[in-house]
């Protein structure tokens, strides 16, 4: 009889030839269960989706309310759903009165999808500036603004009148121009190893665009609902975007994402042409439930608040000379070695101990640490102790090598 395994790998189209393979039957809070009932700390949340742990309790009782009552019926926009008005409510009274009107869809590549959209309407202009080593998602118009041309090759051609500047860079601002329709940035870039700008790039971010007429696209896929310590990364900077992304946390684990700007910005999408941008599972009934349970325990628990302090305890018990540096913001960090295989083997080590961790796509040589925001003290020790272990048993075997 062919094993689940078994089945993974006939049957699954597979992302990379070194999938983690860890067969999952269970998950609750910070943990993962897997088939033979060992247990792992959850370092990486599904990529930061699962802010809140796995099954939240308040997460599983929304979607058991709503199931009850009905799942998908009608394309996005033409029903009055009560969880999409009252998510799109909640989330607009998160935000600055600019940010003032939602358009849901599936995912963090869609949501790109729709403020570039967006800001070619709006704007009459075809020119999209995003940043070198900025992720933004997997489909054509997403990959297009990607920030790794190595990424991109294979998939050519993609979408035209494209520039790709340097984070943090001020002077590469200049290239933003009067015929820049957006500026597409990560507040804080996750796959380039949690890198965060200096407050003055920002504030230069903002200026430029406002003195060029560019729209700034915030993307808050990875870095937004709470994550860093504020419940918007753009509060740490001082500034507003145009159109604002995000996905992942929002959904408490179910799929779900969303682009926010200014309710006249937005409604050009509903004419020349009608229907300038549709979704037909966008705000899906049951994923908007979810999103607003999950949004309303980070918020009325103060869930975020703690994400400073739970950074500081990290960085304190993470002390080895392996570790060159460890990066980013609250409960978004990169501990960076000093190679991809040398991080691969210190992951793999740590896998093998019960802690879930990986590496990021455009730093290979950095561990990711995005842990629910519900993980404490305790669990958090714990996490540091094993990779701490994994980094020795790394220098015992260099050790070894350079003996022998």
């Amino acid at each position: 009889m062919i094993s689940t395994k078994e089945e993974f790998f006939k049957y699954l189209a597979q992302t990379s030839t070194i999938p983690m393979a860890v067969e999952i039957d269970k998950a609750e809070g910070v943990w993962l269960y897997d088939n033979k009932g060992k247990r792992y700390l959850d370092l990486i949340s599904g990529i930061s989706v699962n802010i809140i742990g796995h099954r939240h309790p308040e997460v599983i009782k929304a979607i058991h309310n709503q199931l009850e009552k009905y799942l998908h019926v009608m394309v996005y926009g033409e029903f009055i759903l009560s969880p999409q008005t009252k998510l799109a409510q909640r989330i607009c009274s998160t935000l600055p009165s600019s940010l003032n009107n939602v358009f849901f869809v599936n995912s963090g590549s869609e949501a790109i999808e729709g403020a570039m959209k967006l800001s070619k309407r709006a704007s009459e202009r075809t020119k999209t500036i995003s940043f070198k080593n900025g992720y933004h998602g997997s489909t054509h118009g997403a990959m297009s603004i990607m920030g790794c041309e190595s990424a991109k090759n294979s998939f050519r051609p993609l979408l035209p009148d494209t520039d790709i500047i340097t984070f943090n860079d001020t002077d590469s601002l200049s290239r933003i121009d009067n015929k820049t329709a957006c500026v597409v940035a990560e507040t804080i870039q996750g796959e380039a190893g949690a890198i965060t700008p200096d407050k003055s790039f920002m504030k230069a971010l903002r200026e430029r665009c406002n003195e060029t007429g560019a729209l700034l696209i915030l993307d808050e896929i990875q870095c937004g609902v709470g994550r860093t310590g504020k419940l918007w990364a753009f509060e740490h900077y001082g500034i507003v975007p145009d159109i604002l992304t995000i996905a992942k946390g929002l959904g408490g684990g179910l799929p779900i994402g969303a682009f926010v700007a200014s309710k006249d910005l937005m409604h050009q999408l509903t004419h020349d042409p009608v229907l300038g941008h549709i979704s037909t599972f966008g705000g899906n009934p049951l994923c908007c439930a979810a999103a607003l349970a999950t949004l309303n325990v980070i918020i009325n628990e103060k869930t975020y608040l703690k994400a400073e302090s739970k950074e500081k305890l990290f960085k304190a018990n993470l002390k080895h000379h392996f570790i060159k540096s460890i990066k980013g913001k609250g409960l978004m960090l990169a501990i960076e070695f000093e190679s991809f295989e040398q991080n691969k083997r210190i992951i793999d080590r740590c896998i093998q101990k019960g802690i879930i961790t990986d590496w990021f796509l455009f730093a290979p040589h950095c561990l990711r640490i995005a842990p629910p925001l519900i993980i404490n003290e305790e669990q958090i020790i714990e996490a540091c102790n094993s990779i701490n272990e994994a980094i020795e048993e790394e220098e015992e075997e260099k050790r070894r090598k350079i003996i022998n």
